[in-house]
């Protein structure tokens, strides 16, 4: 009894003693914020999938730049397909190509969305007449992000708009749990090349806002440490598992044993 005690003042002490780590942004109040005065812009990446949309006075100038995928609708017992249709959407493939009507090949990879809608303004620009002024509108459809280890709700997410903090995809995961590493945060990253990165970030230093991973690219995947109080929990947890299942086998014998021979 004395020890079973001992043992739980020990992990109280341990657990009150950890507390001082919890809180996000110790030194909120000391960190140069002008760092991070530029707003971010995200590049496209392989793997992105676009939507583009071209517009010109004339409507019959851009629509061989606007593909659509055909609708069906339900009349009746029968389908039809309806006039109006969504996006084509385009996928980067790993060298950062799309495949665009009239064009041909375009190399996205790597540039911001405003980057991407002026090369694509210019190279449209010798197919229609002068007096057209094509306005191009690029958008990421959506990318995916992890969230795993000591967080409320570890999963996959999707991103529906276009740039995305560590911080929110924390809180779309439902945030760190109390046995969470605050202080050693993970990010595997893989950039355009196929090179993979392992960055440890600390969400109680308030500068990873200045950070270059404080903005999530697709695939990254951020892993939360347990604490040592977790992982003791952990073992202890499976040792008492374990001790219990050779318990419950052994009276089982030793109540077979005795009824054989009495």
């Amino acid at each position: 009894m004395k020890l079973l005690c001992a043992a739980a003042i020990a992990t109280m002490m341990v657990g009150c003693g950890s507390t001082k780590d919890v809180p996000y942004f110790q030194n909120a109040d000391s960190v140069d914020l002008s760092q991070s005065a530029l707003l971010y812009d995200a590049r496209i990446m392989p793997k992105d999938q676009l939507t583009i949309t071209v517009k010109t006075i004339e409507d019959e100038a851009s629509t061989p730049f606007n593909l659509t995928i055909p609708t069906t609708y339900t009349v009746g017992r029968s389908l039809s397909s309806g006039s109006q249709g969504t996006l084509q959407t385009y996928l980067v493939d790993n060298n950062g190509m799309i495949e665009f009507p009239i064009i041909g090949t375009l190399k996205v990879g790597g540039l911001t969305k405003s980057e991407a809608e002026a090369l694509i303004q210019t190279k449209i620009q010798p197919y229609i007449a002068e007096s057209e002024k094509p306005i191009v509108t690029v958008r990421m459809t959506g990318y995916q992000i992890s969230v795993i280890g000591e967080v409320a709700r570890p999963g996959t997410f999707t991103v529906s708009r276009e740039k995305i903090t560590i911080l929110e995809a924390l809180a779309q995961a439902g945030d760190l749990t109390i046995h969470g590493v605050r202080t050693n945060v993970k990010l595997i990253r893989e950039d355009s090349k196929g090179q993979k990165s392992i960055a440890e970030l600390n969400l109680n230093d308030a500068n990873i806002i200045n950070s270059p991973y404080y903005y999530l690219q697709q695939n990254d995947v951020v892993y939360v440490t347990p604490n040592k109080v977790k992982a003791q929990n952990s073992s202890v947890g499976s040792m008492t598992t374990l001790w219990f299942s050779a318990t419950s086998i052994l009276i089982s014998l030793t109540s077979l044993l005795y009824n054989i021979l009495k």
